[in-house]
């Protein structure tokens, strides 16, 4: 899950996906991979209490993976969590060689022992972005409904391209996913009109609306498939799922 700009439904995405894919019986590892530790957060965990996070794992040779993955009270739901510790890595992996490799190489392991991996990046293009871009296969860009989001966009693609040209051929935009619409208001269906237009079939059907159910998740830390089963939120988020599976 990739932008730079914040608020834009990053984190709720990769939380409410990955339990959608979950409930479709697929094995999923969630990587918060954002100092502010607001995955962790969203799924019940308090990240200042944490003994090991990702960046254990990433920055310590003595430190594996599998020390720091925890169980999510969803069923085949697995999170390697993060906290504030994580901002230092970013001074630290610049004198680091193959700096950009990090995360791959750390999550290779137990990246067999899952169906999907997804990685909730922090807002910024900055090397932990670059780590978790080299990492994967695909990128999901999470795109507010908001004239002002649509700017930032090009300079997303900018890196995507580099980092395919320069460190992972593999990776592909999997698609622009349109978050907190609004269907009452004109603007909101103005931007996903010219999101449509600019970016194709790139852009998923799926739309997830603005509901006051997401930030009560964040409260409760639990993914909304859980929290509100039946609400238009979940229904939104398991669309999406299929969608995901269906590319």
């Amino acid at each position: 899950m990739v932008n730079q700009k914040g608020g834009v439904g990053k984190t709720t995405t990769t939380i409410n996906l990955g339990a959608a894919l979950a409930e479709l019986g697929r094995r999923v590892l969630l990587v918060d991979f954002d100092p502010q530790g607001a995955l962790s957060v969203g799924l019940g965990i308090n990240p200042l209490e944490l003994d090991l996070t990702v960046y254990n794992a990433i920055m310590q040779s003595d430190c594996a993976v599998e020390d720091v993955v925890l169980k999510t009270d969803v069923d085949g739901l697995d999170l390697v969590p993060a906290n504030i510790d994580l901002s230092a890595a970013e001074v630290q992996l610049v004198g680091e060689v193959a700096r950009e490799q990090v995360l791959a190489r750390s999550l290779a392991p137990v990246t067999p022992d899952y169906d999907v991996v997804l990685i909730d990046c922090q807002p910024s293009l900055g090397l932990l972005t670059v780590n978790a871009l080299t990492a994967a296969h695909g990128v999901i860009v999470p795109l507010e409904c908001e004239f002002f989001a649509l700017r930032g966009v090009a300079l997303l693609v900018d890196t995507i391209r580099k980092v395919q040209d320069r460190l992972n051929p593999d990776l592909e935009v999997d698609g622009i996913l349109a978050t907190m619409y609004d269907g009452r208001t004109l603007h909101s269906r103005e931007v996903l009109a010219r999101v449509v237009e600019a970016f194709g079939d790139q852009v998923f059907h799926t739309v997830i609306s603005r509901t006051v159910r997401f930030p009560e998740t964040t409260v409760a830390g639990e993914p909304i498939t859980t929290y509100a089963s039946s609400s238009a939120g979940a229904a939104a988020y398991r669309q999406l799922a299929l969608e995901v599976l269906s590319r």
